[in-house]
């Protein structure tokens, strides 16, 4: 039995953390939208209080029903967390101090040892390379065994915190002709010679948060910091198998990013409708669709996609609370929220017209930051790709 109602621990945080987007996240975003770089130091207390909002979720959100034995816990108070800091701002909420997208990857295959000593940094993911963006599998950095370590070498772009993080989580080959098989993810420590930031993209959106490229030559880590196995896996025929393990991270990671877009797009249908009130249109559910207006009803269909799109979110995370495999509804979770976000948050800013445009108000800024959302953490067409070779029981060799 799937049970999506939000747990009264989990509400709680939720209504707190509104109010901490409301009044101490909302008033930055221009600040920091402008002054792209510049770390927002006033994040620091909202980092405190979100540690705080975490444990309060631990203790409070995951009872468990004796009868149904249905949890509701941290990966379902995570997305609803989110939800509310993204309706606050997305970039600012990216740009925080404290977990990154890495510390997914190490609370995911990490082993006891590696979630003790790396699990609370803030860790950023390094996958992407200039000459590989959605095809993971075709990483061409490097890791070469040499004795008690391993030796990297190669080149991460679009990483997200790349130069605020103190650790890095890297995909790399062990050999790359035999692909898939071959790719793992190593834990970097910065500061660990040979690991450099190169450069800080400018960017549309999330501006607020850094986004680096980072270079690794001879790069020297110890042995124990590949997450996972270090053998290349094969089946029962002796076939090399696919990079699973490292996958497991966007099952992790994908709800998440979701629910970033859940919280962008409330921003916008929220601050449409303020302004589109003080034009006399008021939305009235009681009324039948073919009494209302063309500009209440695409905002009455827009409220209905939110809805879908959050509900799917919650069912994937979920899944994960109650330990069922959700890769597929991860991404269908993704690509639904992503989509919907990019549509809702421009379409607002259309009917706001000048409104919208204008830097008066941040609806402009919540169109831009929403882009994001639908590619990283994989491209929309990825997250079709993968559901569609789960729905037809294809193999990615199959279907590409």
């Amino acid at each position: 039995m799937i049970n999506l109602e939000i747990s009264k621990g989990h509400r709680e945080i939720r209504d707190g953390l509104m109010q901490v987007s409301e009044h101490m996240i909302r008033p930055l975003s221009r600040k920091y939208d402008r002054q792209e770089h510049a770390y927002p130091k006033e994040m620091e207390e909202v980092a405190k209080l979100l540690k705080g909002a975490r444990s309060a979720r631990d203790k409070k959100g995951g009872e468990k029903p004796p009868a149904e034995g249905v949890v509701n816990a941290g990966n379902l108070g995570a997305v609803t967390s989110l939800e509310a800091l993204c309706w606050g701002d997305v970039g600012l909420f990216l740009g925080m101090p404290g977990s990154g997208l890495g510390n997914a990857a190490i609370n995911a295959v990490g082993t006891p040892e590696q979630v003790e000593k790396y699990g609370k940094s803030y860790a950023a993911m390094c996958i992407t390379e200039p000459g590989t963006g959605s095809d993971s599998a075709n990483i061409s950095t490097t890791a070469v065994a040499d004795g008690n370590e391993w030796v990297i070498n190669g080149e991460k772009i679009y990483v997200t915190d790349g130069e605020r993080s103190d650790t890095l989580v890297v995909w790399a080959t062990l050999d790359k002709s035999l692909g898939k098989a071959a790719i793992k993810s190593f834990i970097v420590e910065k500061g660990t010679p040979g690991c450099e930031v190169t450069r800080l993209e400018h960017k549309m959106g999330i501006r607020a948060s850094d986004t680096a490229a980072i270079s690794f030559n001879d790069c020297r880590i110890p042995r124990e910091n590949v997450l996972g196995s270090a053998e290349v896996a094969t089946d029962a025929e002796g076939r090399k198998k696919a990079f699973g393990g490292v996958m497991q991270t966007f099952d992790n990671t994908r709800p998440p990013v979701a629910a970033m877009a859940i919280g962008v797009a409330r921003a916008a249908l929220d601050l449409a409708q303020e302004l589109l009130q003080r034009e006399g249109v008021e939305l009235q559910y009681t009324r039948k669709p073919g009494n209302s207006s063309a500009l209440e009803a695409e905002l009455y269909r827009m409220e209905a996609d939110w809805h879908a799109a959050r509900l799917l979110v919650q069912k994937a995370a979920w899944m994960a609370d109650n330990r069922q495999p959700n890769s597929m509804e991860a991404s269908m979770c993704k690509a639904k929220a992503g989509r919907m976000g990019n549509y809702v948050t421009l379409r607002c800013v259309e009917l706001c017209q000048g409104l919208g445009y204008s830097e008066e108000f941040l609806l402009e800024k919540f169109a831009r930051d929403s882009k994001i959302l639908d590619i990283f953490e994989g491209t929309q067409q990825i997250q079709q790709l993968i559901v569609a070779r789960r729905v037809l029981g294809k193999s990615s060799s199959e279907l590409k």
